[in-house]
């Protein structure tokens, strides 16, 4: 008896797959090929979805990002929100996606594979503008530091990462007369930026957003 026809299959299955090959062996592995591999489909009848890996990988960015909304309800005319109140917001968003994007392996080669271009992630930067803009700035200055929140965002969990996938050194004793080369560097280290303190990473954003606040004459309630 030939097997009957392979039940259909979603979108939502193929990204999920595509995750799955994400985690276990890394953003290099992520293909159309591979992932019709996984679902036992014919690299051809992945077209049928996505007609290229960009798409693909566009979906799965998508996917990522849709559990992250900008907080406090801001709108672009600016009038629903205090200085404060939109300051809270931004760095409530920037904590919610270096969560995020922590919580997924390989999370930041993918966001970076391609332009944010899909309705969530235009959504997202969108909501970030928004909230600069009730916090009193003008949309210029808005965009510039929306893009500039983002990319501190992306470059933490880069960082981040990338200490936390290094080998670990063997712990070697040190002589009371031992000075360090890199005295600010180490400092940074006991604090836990490269490991991702929740305290530093929060104060680290609110100074970026209050370095576009402040030279703009806008107050803001920390």
């Amino acid at each position: 008896m030939k097997p009957g026809p392979r039940r259909s299959i979603s979108q939502s299955e193929i990204v999920a797959a595509a995750f799955e090959i994400l985690a276990e062996r890394g953003f290099a592995a992520v293909s159309v090929r591979g992932v019709a591999g996984a679902l036992g489909l014919t690299p051809t009848a992945m077209y049928t979805y996505f007609p290229a890996k960009q798409a693909l990988l566009t979906a799965m960015v998508e996917q990522l990002l849709a559990g992250v909304t900008v907080s406090g309800g801001v709108t672009v005319d600016g009038d629903t929100d205090s200085a404060g109140v939109a300051r809270s917001a931004l760095v409530e968003t920037a904590a919610a996606l270096r969560v995020r994007l922590r919580a997924h392996p390989g999370a930041v080669a993918l966001v970076t594979s391609g332009p944010l271009d899909g309705p969530v992630a235009l959504a997202l930067t969108e909501g970030l503008g928004a909230s600069f803009v009730a916090a009193g700035l003008d949309r210029d200055d808005a965009a510039r530091a929306a893009h500039a929140l983002l990319a501190h965002v992306l470059g933490q969990v880069a960082l981040e990462t990338a200490w936390s996938d290094a080998p670990a050194e063997p712990a070697s004793a040190t002589l009371w007369s031992d000075e360090t080369k890199h005295p600010i560097t180490d400092a940074g280290a006991a604090l836990g930026l490269r490991t991702g303190d929740e305290t530093e990473f929060r104060t680290a954003v609110g100074r970026l957003v209050d370095g576009w606040l402040v030279p703009a004459g806008i107050a803001s309630t920390r």
